[in-house]
């Protein structure tokens, strides 16, 4: 089996001081090309695919473990697509709840720090202000339940070595998402329906590669930790800027017509919360946070193509 690793500290500098052994598992994912490209000098890095990692094996988890022998394991994979996980009930559990239980016992049997990524559909929407890291889960459609799993899987083991940063509404450079999606249709339809009545907070990959660059710095975790761009926005709301953005930073040549609509009239096999912002002060305290506008600002600006 091979093992593609990223590795960026040079050689001099792992001989010359202490350095850290980090594994991403899920390379593939938008979250883990941005650790890669944001992994700070000291950091040896490996990053694997589930087609080098049998997640379902923990056999195979423990072979890993002892053969990269890291200090602090990142899981960012998982079953991630919302509308199939209501269709794919068996898949997205053995994904995002037993192979998380998988990779939480081999990493507690091998005394190694865990970082697991979750979500903000662990909550049900029905808050009138951003969820704190105490607040009760409830979630309504099979990915959020099917994270919970994780999640529960991940406390039972009651190990300061572990924790869970819940995030939401991740885009990036990598891979597909909602900014990318937009900058595509609004290029190539002459109006768009935007869901206006569910409202979040979006987050760039990068600034939450950077959150776990800082976060694998510290002694002491708590048990969990909730990042997001700073700032909440509905879905049309956020459609509306990236439009307004992309037509500033010359990525889309005209405007087309955005039109507000209800979550009952967009289908969709699976229930998403109508709120689902996060509480995100104690990351505030570890590394300080931009507003969604000037991060997506950001983004855009990085896209602008070049004359």
């Amino acid at each position: 089996m091979s093992m593609d690793s990223v590795n960026l500290a040079s050689d001099k500098r792992l001989h010359s001081r202490k350095h850290v052994k980090v594994l991403v598992i899920g390379k593939h994912g938008q979250l883990a090309l941005e650790l890669a490209d944001t992994v700070p000098t000291d950091v040896e890095l490996t990053c694997l695919s589930r087609t080098e990692i049998d997640l379902t094996e923990p056999s195979d988890i423990n072979r890993v473990i002892s053969t990269i022998k890291p200090n602090i394991i990142i899981n960012v994979s998982g079953f991630t697509d919302v509308e199939a996980a209501e269709s794919s009930y068996e898949n997205a559990y053995a994904l995002n709840g037993k192979a998380v239980d998988n990779i939480a016992s081999a990493a507690f049997n091998a005394k190694v720090r865990f970082i697991h990524i979750s979500t903000d559909f662990i909550f049900d929407g029905s808050s009138q202000r951003p969820y704190t890291v105490d607040d009760k889960p409830n979630p309504i459609n099979v990915y959020g339940q099917s994270k919970l799993a994780g999640e529960v899987a991940i406390a039972k083991y009651h190990s300061d070595n572990f924790t869970i940063v819940r995030t939401s509404w991740l885009y990036s450079r990598f891979g597909k998402n909602f900014v990318k999606t937009m900058l595509n249709l609004m290029s190539e339809k002459e109006q768009l329906n935007i869901v206006n009545d569910q409202l979040g907070s979006p987050t760039h990959a990068k600034g939450l590669a950077h959150f776990l660059w800082c976060l694998i710095k510290l002694e002491k975790w708590q048990a969990i930790y909730h990042w997001s761009d700073l700032g909440i926005t509905s879905w049309y709301e956020f459609a509306i800027a990236i439009q307004e953005l992309g037509i500033k930073h010359g990525l889309l040549q005209y405007q087309i017509p955005i039109k507000p609509i209800l979550s009952v009239n967009y289908p969709s096999l699976a229930k998403r919360p109508s709120f689902s912002a996060l509480d995100c002060t104690a990351s505030q305290m570890i590394l300080t946070g931009k507003a969604w506008q000037d991060e997506l600002t950001d983004f855009i600006k990085a896209l602008k193509p070049t004359s």
